[in-house]
Parts: C-alpha cells; structure tokens; sequence
C-alpha cells in the first residue's frame, strides 16, 4: 500500500499533470489526492468514454494525461480507445480498477468483468502492468509506462486493487452557481440550407486562429472537402467524443476551439453538455449541425424533432445559446458566440444529405492529430 502523494509526486515529475475519470471506491484515494493538490487538473467526466476523449485533447495542447476509472466502466471506454486513440495514435496513462478481481467477494455487477478486465486490454491492445504496491516501485513502473506510451503512441494501463492506495481526505473546491445564459432564436421556418453550405459561412467567420473538431461521418468529410486545413481535426470515429475532445483541446489553450458536432453524436454523449458547463471554457463554440438523421447509414431518423439543444445547453451552466434555421441567421449565431465570453452553442438546423461523390479525408489520422497538435502548440496566428 502507497499514499497517494506517493504516486502522484512522480507522476508530477514524469509530465503527468492533467487527470480525468470517473470514480470508483478503489480510487477515492487517487482522485481525492488529485483534487487536493491545486498544481494537478482534475476534470470530473460524465462517462468513461467522456474522459478518454478529454484526455486525447488535452494531450492535442501537448499535456500528457491519465484516465481514471472502474473496470466495469472500461467497457464505456472501448470505443474510443479503439476508434480514437488507435487510429490517431494518442497516448494515454489509463488506471483502470480490478473490482471483481482474484479472491475478492464483490458485487454480482463486477463478477464477469472482473474475470476478463486484464484479457479485455489485451483485446483492445493496451498494455498493461498491476498498479505501483510500494513507493519505491512507482517511479520505474511510470518509467515504464511512459517509455511503452512513447514507443507506440498508444494508451498503457495500470491495473489498481483494493487497498493499492491508503485513504486520503477529500479537499475539492466546491462548485459555483450555475450562471444565468443567453438565448437567441433564430428560426425563420424556410427551407434548412445543405450542411455545405453552412460549414462555408462557419469557415467565413471563423478567425485564422481557430481550431476545429469535425465529428465523424459526413460533416468531417465536407470539411475536408472545402478545406484541408492543420488546424482542422476529422474524427473518424469515437462517435460522440467531439465535444469532450473539444473540451480537452479548449481548457489547454488560449484560441477559439470550434466543435463541429451532428444531432446523432451530440445525443450519444449528452452528459457532456454538463462537463463543458461545469468547466466552462469562455473559448469554445459547440456546434450542431441538426438533420433528423444518421445521414452516414442511411438517412435513418434521430429524435433530435424533439430535443431543444440550445435549452439543454444553458440549462448546463453554458454562457449563450441559439437556435437557427438559415445561413443567414447561423452566421449571425457565429459571429455573436465569437464575440463574446463562451462556452457558446449554436443549434442549426440543416437539410439532410450531402454532396454527390463525397470523398474522405486522404491524410491518415495520426498525421491529422501531430498536424493539428503542431499548430496548436503555434501560440501566434498562422
């Protein structure tokens, strides 16, 4: 058993400053550990997936960081560790728990998982080794981990067991009142314009300064069509994992960070609604771009009709909010959000499809993330 400043003082000295996750008992000490400590970023998740997408971003703005969750919520965490980190080689410290583990009585929920957590990573082919059980192991199995994150530029797990970790008092900073936002509407009830159309106004407002998250699917490949830009990123996967990712990159830098995100993906990751208004990033835009539809599979209808994004989005402690129809009225939303303190989301309603022949983005994504991660570490406008 270590104290948790037992591990977090080297993980400190190794470059390991931003954490995320989802608690887990197991945890409480390393997370009450990390609050504790006003030197160390703690972004509390909504989900597992949620945390893995913020912990890609903020390594885009250069930060190494660490993951923290329950085994049984590994299972959220899949998709993006295989369709975002794997593709886009982004590496990630994960401390993922062992409830249900050797000779523990635990709950019915943690039985399976606890059976398969180490053969799950290597499923998903993240490495892995048990979490650091005295002080003096933690620096060489951090060493470890950083040269095996280093090689492949992939995650590495620690897999942490009851009572790895003495009990450490919590001493978090209590939350601020949820702020009062701003609501525009905007819809004329005219016939929506094409996503092209709109993703044209959204690259004429947006400052050279800009970075841009595209979500997966057709609005990532239209934005590539019009314009393959390094500060532009097209997630190929990891659907739902735009806003978090965007969270990420925002926290970490001083620019406009523009989440472009679709009625189907913002609905998977809602939770993240609530992440974005907690930390509230006064240099994000979030943007979604509302068809009905999975327009990827086949124009199969969401149930966005029936959702009120903007609503949702103040109601989560964001500072503004509108809702459009036109380009006309996006472009004002735009240019409004832009010029004033964010987090910021604009609700614009688009017809569904998309242009004859689209293509897909011909760059790999490993070479999309060190492109986009090499102009963010740019401080000065290109």
């Amino acid at each position: 058993m270590i104290d948790a400043d037992a591990f977090l003082g080297p993980a400190r000295a190794a470059g390991l400053q931003f954490f995320t996750g989802v608690p887990c008992s197991f945890l409480t000490p390393i997370i009450n550990g990390t609050l504790g400590d006003r030197s160390l970023t703690y972004v509390a998740a909504a989900s597992e997936g949620e945390a893995v997408a913020i912990a890609a971003g903020a390594w885009l703005t250069g930060r190494d960081s660490v993951v923290m969750c329950q085994n049984s919520g590994l299972g959220n965490a899949v998709n993006p560790l295989t369709s975002l980190n794997f593709p886009f080689r982004i590496p990630t410290l994960l401390v993922v728990t062992w409830r249900g583990g050797p000779g523990l009585e635990d709950e019915p929920q943690h039985e399976l998982m606890g059976q398969i957590t180490p053969a799950l990573l290597d499923t998903i082919r993240v490495p892995h080794r048990p979490f650091p059980k005295a002080a003096e192991d933690v620096a060489g199995a951090l060493s470890e981990a950083t040269e095996r994150m280093q090689d492949t530029g992939l995650p590495f797990a620690f897999i942490m067991e009851k009572g790895d970790v003495a009990e450490t008092a919590l001493d978090a900073l209590a939350p601020g009142p949820r702020p009062t936002g701003v609501r525009r509407d905007l819809e004329e009830g005219g016939a929506p314009p094409a996503r092209m159309a709109v993703l044209e106004r959204l690259l004429e407002a947006l400052p050279e300064a800009a970075a841009v998250i595209a979500t997966t699917g057709k609005c990532g490949r239209e934005l590539f069509t019009l314009a393959d830009r390094p500060q532009h990123l097209y997630q190929v996967g990891s659907m739902g994992c735009a806003a978090g990712m965007g969270l990420g990159v925002a926290l970490g830098v001083d620019r406009p960070v523009v989440v472009v995100d679709g009625d189907g993906a913002a609905l998977m990751k809602m939770g993240t609604l609530a992440t974005i208004g907690a930390y509230a990033p006064k240099n994000l835009l979030h943007v979604v771009l509302d068809n009905g539809t999975y327009d990827s599979t086949g124009g199969q209808p969401t149930v966005s009709a029936a959702v009120d994004f903007a609503g949702a989005a103040l109601a989560c402690g964001y500072s503004r909010a509108a809702v459009c129809d036109s380009a006309d009225g996006f472009s004002s939303a735009v240019s409004d959000a832009l010029g004033a303190a964010g987090p910021a989301l604009v609700h614009m309603r688009i017809a569904p499809g998309s242009m004859s022949g689209l293509g897909r983005p011909t760059v790999h994504p490993s070479e999309v993330a060190r492109r986009f991660r090499a102009f963010l570490a740019d401080g000065a406008a290109p």
